[in-house]
């Protein structure tokens, strides 16, 4: 769902705008408004992922409007003018819909808009667990389970806090496998960040485990938890 708003100063382009987005099932209208500035403090506390926008109104136009710093939401300039188009397109605007507009031209607007914002937003979550094969079977995993992990050679060892768990791979493809939250903090070892209890100056307690920290890797941890 798209959170919009529409800032024109004729009452009745904003009917027309009103009428529409009811029509859409994607776009949530918000509000309305035919004072731009107005609109502005309006956004300071409610981000909008879409703004109808017209271009020629008094005091600042659209065009200066989308140029002002906010948190950048999508655009889509209205207006009874052509010769504006060309501009709104450099503003990277989603549309650009000339006065009167139908409701068929204002529905694929919208589209592309929904389109943009869904590309933007698409979500890959991380998983939650992994499979580990040591022997002859495959261990299922939580990932939010494990202290940290221990390299040695073509091995690595996963511990949890009920046993630890020794597959074949390189430490490079363990990594591959862990999501954000785990922080490598030494050639052997990487920890899951939100398990450590103390970090000192050579090492790290994870759930009374100590784990060493790499003199080339002190910055990264120090970074990583500042987060």
């Amino acid at each position: 769902m798209l959170n919009a708003i529409a800032i024109d100063d004729e009452p009745m382009a904003l009917e027309v705008i009103k009428s529409h987005t009811s029509k859409v099932s994607f776009v949530d209208l918000k509000d309305t408004f035919t004072n731009a500035f107005k609109a502005l403090d309006y956004l300071q506390e409610n981000p909008v992922d879409l703004i109808f926008l017209d271009i020629k109104m008094p005091d600042i136009s659209g065009i200066e409007f989308a140029e002002l710093p906010q948190h950048n939401p999508m655009i889509i300039f209205s207006t009874a003018y052509s010769e504006h188009a060309v501009k709104s397109f450099e503003l990277d605007a989603v549309d650009y819909l000339l006065k009167p507009f139908s409701l068929p031209r204002f529905i694929k607007a919208c589209t592309k808009a929904n389109e943009l914002w869904m590309l933007k937003n698409q979500q890959h979550p991380e998983n939650t667990s992994i499979f580990l094969k040591t022997g002859y079977e495959q261990v299922k995993v939580q990932l939010e389970d494990i202290l940290f992990l221990e390299a040695s050679g073509n091995y690595v060892t996963f511990q949890t806090n009920e046993s630890k768990i020794l597959t074949r791979m390189t430490f490079s493809e363990a990594e591959k496998l862990l999501p954000s939250y785990f922080c490598r903090i030494h050639r052997s070892f990487i920890v899951n960040k939100s398990k450590i209890d103390k970090i000192e100056r050579h090492q790290v307690t994870v759930n009374k485990h100590t784990v060493p920290i790499g003199s080339s890797y002190a910055d990264n941890l120090q970074a990583d938890t500042i987060k």
